[in-house]
């Protein structure tokens, strides 16, 4: 099996390239090994597919941040590089970048007339806590899309008539339109591409086809996951508008803040107060973890903002599912009022380590008399 080029390589941009600088790339090499510009070049049709598979990841920001971590090692389960099939895959999926102008004309109408377009992505958000998000989940997600109208089935046209060919472009749904020397096909103004015009709208979908309805689906959700996560539902987005596949629903995922532990990666951070004895003579204390409380040896001489490293008790890697560690970071807790006997021994530890601290309290009246029996 003969080793993938590089997918930066391939489209000839740098690994710093922008968004912008990658579709252009592409755009480039799309159109110089077009199939249809190329006729019995498989070495064309070969690169046109390359093409395609290194701007499908490195369009796509979280298989493009998985490539430049770990290279094609990296491209496995949600960030697997898509495998296109033939070229009107191809066509489907990226023939929008190229636009209404020329160059989309050229790419659009050279695959076929009037080729079927894949429908709209669409765009959710699930919000789960940190035990959903270190453990995995199922959770229902609800969103709204595009349905074909069950009062017209997608026609369009009131139950009892029919769509009528367009008369503008003869039901081809493309017109001829010259320029200088070029002659180019341009999507029909009058019907909009479909090659049919409605005369008597349907009442339920109002001509359009479809309605607005909202639909439920089970995502499972994988070990690890953070927030800005995207997972993929691969058809579950909107319709075609001309008989193609439909897009795909990209669900955002949002972890919301634990009152314990926050998160740096894959480690988790707790901070856990201790008392000023515990810290000088040490002590064994029980601290949390997401899987129940953990022991934990607090050495003597402990100083406060000390952090101890508890390995494996943070958050698993999604693709490797190795946990990270827990940042266990003590601090001193000070007491606000103290009973006589715990302030008197604290006073003769003060004595012993020669310390100097406030003298015992006296009350209101005394200080003003002390104070003017000094200025007599």
């Amino acid at each position: 099996m003969s080793q993938k080029k590089d997918y930066y390589q391939v489209l000839g941009v740098s690994r710093s390239a922008s968004d912008k600088e990658i579709a252009d790339a592409y755009r480039k090499l799309a159109l110089k090994y077009h199939p249809d510009r190329n006729p019995g070049d498989e070495e064309a049709v070969a690169k046109f597919k390359e093409a395609a598979e290194a701007f499908e990841v490195l369009s796509n920001p979280e298989k493009r941040a998985a490539y430049d971590r770990y290279g094609h090692a990296g491209l496995s389960g949600n960030y697997q590089a898509h495998q296109f099939r033939d070229i009107n895959e191809i066509f489907s999926a990226f023939g929008d970048i190229f636009g209404d102008g020329i160059f989309g004309e050229i790419f659009g109408g050279m695959g076929g007339r009037n080729r079927p377009r894949r429908g709209e992505d669409i765009l959710c958000e699930i919000s789960l806590d940190l035990q959903e998000a270190a453990e995995g989940v199922s959770k229902t997600v609800r969103f709204r899309r595009h349905e074909i109208c069950g009062t017209c089935h997608g026609s369009g046209a009131k139950p009892g008539t029919n769509p009528e060919t367009c008369q503008y472009c003869g039901g081809r749904g493309r017109i001829m339109q010259s320029a200088g020397f070029f002659s180019l096909q341009t999507t029909c103004p009058a019907c909009g591409g479909r090659g049919v015009t409605i005369a008597h709208p349907c009442p339920q979908c109002h001509g359009k086809g479809a309605v607005m309805e909202t639909v439920s689906r089970e995502v499972n959700i994988p070990p690890g996951v953070d927030s800005s996560t995207r997972l993929r539902l691969q058809g579950e987005g909107e319709l075609s508008p001309n008989g193609g596949a439909r897009g795909d629903c990209y669900v955002l995922l949002q972890v919301r803040e634990h009152p314990l532990f926050k998160r740096d990666g894959q480690n988790l951070i707790c901070r856990v107060p201790i008392t000023y004895t515990q810290a000088a003579l040490g002590a064994d204390i029980e601290v949390p973890t997401l899987n129940g409380p953990e022991n934990l040896q607090i050495p003597p001489g402990t100083q406060s903002e000390e952090v101890f490293v508890l390995r494996g008790k943070g958050m698993p890697n999604m693709r490797s599912r190795r946990k990270g560690d827990l940042l266990v970071q003590v601090f001193i807790e000070v007491p606000k009022s103290l009973s006589p006997r715990h302030e008197k021994l604290l006073r003769e530890l003060a004595e012993i380590e020669n310390a100097d601290v406030m003298p015992k309290r006296k009350d209101f009246f005394g200080m003003i008399k002390e104070l003017f029996s000094k200025r007599g």
